[in-house]
């Protein structure tokens, strides 16, 4: 992977001189680079990693678009003898440089013109290749496998946490190199809790079950949340499962990269409201997906950013009534100016096991 010029383009907008990256998945989107330890310098004319010598080997065969550095100590020390750093602004990602970490750039390279900025490449990054596309394509087919090899484990006396244990073996047994999130699966009244963690609460018959999960393949995030019926649910259940079903059918109908994020989420939660379920659908509609599991654009509400061409973000409409139930059904889709992609293929029809 090298975006490099990408971010030179930046640097030139941005009338600066050059951009230091210390967040890894910038870095990796940046040059390839996938180690634990970097620091990416980019300046008008060139590029320069730093790492540690644990990485010599990986680092050259991973990067491209840029020079590796392997450091003896520090990578700010070494990026301080290099003799690389540019004369002028250099930017730095604000959300990603602690307090701890400036003083110790003004300790090593001096008092030099630093130019924080909050949200770098977010825009950038959230327009995902051809190739980007098609490892998260592949990340979901593993976790869309999962799905449906995790359904004869569904059943009363089961707990939670096994499920969760299960899930992951799965993935990882299919070629995911690690769960892009702790799986989420929250019986009864559990399912309320959008973020619930796995308990040791056994499923019970007529419990509806959150399935939120799913696994990195390649540095790429998958994410899907299925619900499902352990034998036959209340009316009260059925009734909350179509009106998400709905809003997430209508939402997913209705999603291009000709709209903002909310417009969007007002196609989901307009439904959500007029259904008497308003109050309980507490989050946004969806996130951006990439090398990391949230990324910008948040499809929200409460914010009015415009959609793009093959952006990922996922839909994922839900109703959470405290104490009760919940309902979650989400998909990745890939943004196009007709309509969108999505890219799982799991039935959401409500399955009563």
């Amino acid at each position: 992977m090298n975006n490099i010029k990408k971010i030179q383009a930046l640097i030139t907008a941005e009338d600066a001189a050059g951009v230091l990256l210390s967040a890894l998945t910038c870095i990796r989107w940046g040059c390839g680079f996938t180690g634990s330890n970097g620091l990416l310098l980019v300046t008008l004319d060139e590029a320069h990693l730093f790492t540690d010598a644990r990485y010599t080997t990986q680092s050259r065969e991973e990067v491209t678009g840029a020079t590796v550095h392997i450091a003896p100590g520090q990578l700010i020390d070494s990026l301080n003898t290099s003799g690389c750093m540019p004369d002028g602004e250099v930017i730095l990602q604000a959300e990603h440089v602690s307090i701890a970490q400036h003083a110790q750039l003004l300790k090593r390279l001096g008092e030099r013109n630093w130019l924080p900025k909050s949200r770098l490449l977010e825009a950038q990054m959230a327009v995902k290749s051809p190739a980007e596309i098609n490892f998260i394509r592949k990340a979901q087919e593993i976790t869309d496998a999962v799905f449906e090899e995790i359904l004869s484990v569904l059943k009363p006396g089961t707990t939670e946490r096994e499920i969760a244990a299960e899930i992951t073996y799965q993935h990882l047994q299919r070629g995911a190199t690690k769960m892009s999130f702790d799986p989420i699966v929250a019986s009864g009244p559990n399912g309320a809790l959008p973020h619930a963690r796995p308990s040791d609460r056994k499923l019970q018959l007529g419990d509806l079950v959150v399935l939120d999960f799913g696994c990195f393949y390649n540095g790429y995030a998958s994410d899907m949340t299925r619900t499902v019926a352990i034998g036959n649910p209340s009316e009260k259940a059925r009734e909350v499962y179509h009106v998400v079903k709905t809003a997430q059918q209508n939402a997913l109908d209705a999603a291009s990269s000709q709209m903002t994020t909310k417009t969007l989420d007002s196609v989901a939660r307009g439904i959500i409201e007029e259904a008497g379920y308003g109050s309980y659908f507490n989050h946004s509609l969806g996130h951006g997906v990439g090398l990391d599991i949230h990324e910008w654009p948040r499809v929200s509400w409460q914010v009015d950013d415009p959609l793009a061409e093959n952006m990922v973000i996922t839909i994922e409409p839900g109703v959470y009534i405290p104490g009760e139930l919940g309902v979650r059904i989400e998909d990745m889709v890939v943004l196009k100016p007709d309509g969108c992609e999505v890219l799982g293929h799991t039935p959401k029809s409500l399955l009563i096991l």
